[in-house]
């Protein structure tokens, strides 16, 4: 047998081609593994498609891609023309056992270890998920394999350019002459389900409009829009509207999914029908929940009306782009008409509370600046929050500044409003108060802390007040528009005369001038704000005090001497949800 190592492999490119034997076989061994233990000749790949699979088991994106990629695999199964070659990326024989056990197709001997680090650098597998599709002569089609498998699963065989070229001029027709049947219907299925199991014909929803809700019922953002939406649904069913909503669901676990689907009016697709990741790529899905509006006409009227339906209801309804312009209009007129009184005041409830639960009107704020603080004691940012808001707080009163905060409270029992209150200066709103939900709404508060600004007209400064306190701290009272631009220009006139590019010894790249709000010094270790002298390949950080001195004693030739070894790269992984990458 030809030793492996001895064969010159080429580059990976388009035009690289690659023997099989060469670069899967080793001195000793002319064949690959099944989880049966069975060996699999090498020779027997020839002529078919192979795709080289590098992957581990300790890898979290290479679990939730595996599974999709089996599927394809046994889709394509009975074509007897594709293969795929594990190649793994585990520690210890155990962990690629029972890895390797759940996967339909051969692999590189674990004991091997020599053949899969030359294949990585063979193929420079920098990060995993990582697949590398060959073609019958050993051509390399995609090494991008894992998004070609994601976008187009088993319709991407056999994987070549042209395929995957006429796939994507198929979408963008789909996307001209989209309607309710391009979206919903498949191959195999031209129905919906109801939660009692029904089938109802996707042509019975033709001609009405159709909400797209793409769920996860375990999700907390959809387990508290979902009541809403079922209210205005029925709704607007009972009002003889011509509307339908078919979820979408994203769940893996089916008996959880049918467990909360007993509970909706609507129709739904099945659970993992590959309907739903067609969707997901053809809607461009980035949040939960969504509900993307399909039109009469089929055609997409909004790509997500689920913050409408939270703040306006029915109302919000037809959903047309002149439905939207005449609800920002109502807004409008509702923030110029905004007064402290008319957001602090409800009913009876005219006051906010002291120290001792002493009561104080509302009345009595009127005409100073209010900063709303929405927080909670079992909240870790909140409580990491707290000093900087508290020491902006006292510097903005102690400067003669007319300020105030109101504490809005989303601890869960009174003891624990009462222990966090008791750490701040301020005032709060009584726990338990109403208008904790109806301020909320009205600032579209969706996660904590939050800090509202309010200027003396009762008109709202800014909803982004805590961001501005973090980064530029009472300086950036009274949190207008106009402050912030202040601040901005000082911040400009501070960099006057600062090289915009800094070379430096203790990094091997360039480091650029670059505004960073936030960010620890990669050489004194200390926090710094504003300017860093920044290289965003490593993400490598300094002062730029730092940055300046190390230059100068560069350009002074003061720099200090090597310690005769140059420091070694780490071993190890860094994973950023959707890739494993080495460091």
């Amino acid at each position: 047998m030809e030793n492996p190592q001895n064969v010159e492999l080429q580059n990976t490119n388009e035009d690289a081609k690659y023997d099989l034997n060469s670069i899967l076989c080793s001195q000793n061994r002319d064949f690959l593994v099944r989880n049966d233990g069975n060996q699999v000749q090498v020779d027997s790949l020839r002529g078919k498609i192979v795709g080289l699979y590098f992957s581990a088991s300790w890898c979290g994106p290479c679990q939730r891609f595996t599974p999709k990629l089996v599927e394809v695999y046994n889709e394509l199964l009975q074509l007897s023309e594709f293969e795929i070659v594990f190649l793994s990326a585990d520690e210890d024989n155990e962990a690629f056992d029972a890895y390797f056990s759940k996967m339909p197709w051969v692999a590189v001997p674990f004991s091997d270890a020599e053949t899969r680090e030359r294949l990585d650098e063979t193929f420079k597998v920098n990060g995993i998920p990582h697949l590398v599709l060959l073609d019958e002569n050993g051509k390399i089609l995609t090494d991008e394999g894992v998004v070609v498998i994601r976008e187009y699963g088993a319709e991407g065989y056999p994987f070549s350019p042209e395929r995957i070229q006429k796939l994507k001029e198929q979408e963008e027709e789909a996307k001209r002459n989209q309607s309710l049947k391009s979206l919903l219907v498949s191959q195999s299925r031209d129905y919906v389900i109801t939660s009692d199991g029904k089938k109802v014909s996707i042509a019975e929803l033709e001609g009405k409009t159709v909400g797209l809700y793409f769920a996860l019922v375990t999700y907390n953002g959809c387990i508290a829009f979902t009541p809403k939406l079922v209210e205005v649904y029925k709704s607007l069913r009972e009002k003889g509207e011509n509307f339908e909503i078919v979820m979408i669901p994203l769940d893996e676990d089916e008996p959880s999914f049918t467990k909360e689907f007993e509970k909706m009016p609507w129709c739904s697709l099945p659970v993992k029908d590959r309907c739903c990741e067609k969707l997901i790529q053809h809607f461009e899905l980035s949040s939960l929940p969504t509900l993307v509006v399909i039109g009469p006409d089929g055609k997409t009227l909004h790509s997500n009306v689920a913050e409408a339906i939270e703040e306006h209801g029915t109302k919000a309804y037809p959903f047309t782009p002149e439905k939207f312009k005449e609800l920002e209009e109502l807004e409008k007129a509702k923030r110029e008409a905004q007064t402290l009184e008319s957001i602090l005041v409800s009913k009876d409830c005219d006051f906010v509370i002291g120290k001792d639960g002493i009561k104080v009107p509302v009345s009595d704020l009127v005409g100073k600046n209010i900063l709303l603080y929405f927080s909670a004691h079992w909240c870790p940012p909140c409580r990491a929050f707290l000093p900087k808001l508290t020491q902006s707080y006292h510097e903005i009163k102690e400067n003669g500044n007319s300020l105030e905060v109101i504490f809005i409270s989303s601890d869960r029992d009174q003891s624990s409003f009462d222990e966090f209150f008791s750490k701040m200066p301020w005032l709060a709103i009584p726990f338990g108060d109403p208008r904790k939900g109806s301020l909320s709404k009205l600032f579209k508060v969706r996660g904590i802390p939050t800090v509202v600004a309010i200027g003396p007209s009762g008109k709202t400064v800014s909803t982004e007040a805590r961001d501005l306190i973090m980064c530029h701290g009472a300086k950036a009272y009274p949190f207008t528009n106009e402050r912030i631009k202040e601040i901005e220009a000082e911040y400009e006139k501070m960099a006057e005369g600062w090289p915009k590019k800094s070379s430096v010894e203790s990094h091997d790249h360039e480091l650029v001038l670059t505004k960073r709000q936030f960010f620890n010094c990669d050489g004194c270790g200390e926090e710094g704000r504003v300017w860093s002298y920044y290289c965003e390949e490593c993400d490598f950080d300094l002062h730029p005090k730092c940055a300046l001195e190390d230059d100068s004693k560069e350009t002074k030739g003061e720099a200090k001497e090597s310690e005769g070894e140059e420091k070694a790269s780490a071993e190890g992984w860094i994973c950023d949800g959707d890739k494993c990458c080495k460091e």
